[in-house]
């Protein structure tokens, strides 16, 4: 059973099922596991029976958890009842970790209070929930009911060893590694600047996002060609509901569905939300500014819990300010302006990031972080 709840876990979860279908099928003697739960397009695409799309409830933010509150509700026990009927070997929680730790604990409580079930399924996490930046308490219960944490970024191993040794963590390397690479785009990025500057903005793959960061962003980009008129912009967005958005938010610009490589390959800044995106453009070496703006209630309780310098996981892996970031009120069109145009003017800061995000990159691991996940979850049978 696997459970992915936003887009990028919905495309991790796919690719760990073809790994998982591979190497199963490969063993002495072979073996044809049958996959189902909730996730999004690719997992049904990849085999996998989904009771529903959990992606199309994709949120962030306490606010709009708590909108969703009795909808949520209704899909976890409506899954866990699932769980129960069909009583799979492992559980595979894909990232989407305030759900996923949820419903690990909850498996195991079912199980701890009914012993004649017969039924004790391992239960795995794919993708660290962010404990290391707030609520550690949430690792020692990771420790009681999880089986195994399939780690992707290199830091986490040693963290959980600290607080909690008796959970088994294997980093397996990031997963953006082998699909970017497939690309086979970063050979053809020019050096150095064209005469024409190039800006990309991606605001993120959320409708609450989109409606924060756009606005500022595209304010932003008009101080920027106050001083360079030559330069152009673009932005990439994830499905056609977010570019009617766009547009309805006042982007005058060319908006590209998807082909994310493409764009960062010939991108010489980004204009980027923090978060997931923020590693694909490290990949492809284009120097970032960074940004995140939230409701009023999430930043006031986020502010009280997290204890990490940086909300940008190249700042994070780097141990150091690489990319500007500006966070909440700190995200105005001006600050945004002042440090893209730095990063376009300054050569010899744009080689010392180029430079650092190639170290951060080659911490990552090599490809083959699917096949190394799906070894790691069948050696617990």
């Amino acid at each position: 059973m696997l459970i992915a709840g936003e887009a990028s876990g919905d495309l991790l979860a796919a690719e760990l099922v073809s790994a998982l279908r591979e190497q199963a099928a490969s063993r002495q003697p072979p073996a044809a596991p049958v996959f189902f739960g909730a996730g999004g397009a690719k997992m049904s695409a990849a085999g996998v029976e989904l009771a529903f799309d959990l992606t199309q409830h994709s949120v962030i933010g306490i606010s709009d958890v708590l909108k969703k509150y009795f909808v949520f509700r209704r899909l976890f026990h409506q899954l866990l009842a699932l769980a129960i009927e069909r009583k799979p070997d492992v559980i595979i929680g894909v990232d989407y970790g305030g759900f996923n730790l949820r419903f690990g604990q909850a498996v195991k409580k079912y199980v701890r209070e009914n012993p004649f079930s017969q039924w004790d399924p391992k239960i795995v996490q794919f993708v660290s929930p962010q404990v290391w930046a707030s609520r550690p308490g949430r690792a020692d219960k990771l420790a009681r009911d999880y089986d195994l944490l399939l780690s992707i970024f290199p830091f986490e191993k040693d963290w959980y060893a600290q607080r909690v040794p008796s959970l088994r963590v294997e980093f397996v390397g990031h997963p953006m590694v082998e699909r970017m690479q497939r690309e086979e785009l970063k050979a053809q990025k020019p050096d150095g600047l064209a005469t024409t500057r190039k800006i990309l903005l991606l605001p993120g793959s959320r409708k609450s996002e989109l409606q924060r960061h756009l606005p500022v962003m595209l304010d932003a980009l008009k101080l920027i060609q106050e001083k360079l008129p030559e330069a152009k912009a673009k932005m990439v967005l994830p499905n056609p509901a977010l570019v009617t958005l766009a547009k309805a938010l006042g982007a005058n610009l060319e908006i590209q569905i998807g082909e994310l490589p493409w764009a960062l390959a010939e991108a010489d800044v980004a204009i980027a939300s923090t978060g997931t995106v923020t590693m694909e453009c490290a990949f492809f070496g284009v120097p970032t500014v960074t940004l995140y703006k939230t409701s009023w209630l999430t930043y006031e309780i986020a502010r009280r819990i997290v204890t990490v310098k940086s909300l940008t996981m190249p700042n994070l892996l780097a141990g150091e300010l690489v990319y500007p970031e500006f966070i909440q009120n700190d995200a105005t069109p001006e600050n945004l302006a002042t440090a893209a145009l730095e990063l376009l003017q300054d050569e010899a800061r744009r080689a010392q990031i180029k430079t650092q995000l190639a170290r951060i990159i080659a911490s990552l691991g090599e490809p083959g972080a699917a096949g190394r996940a799906a070894a790691a979850i069948l050696s617990l049978f």
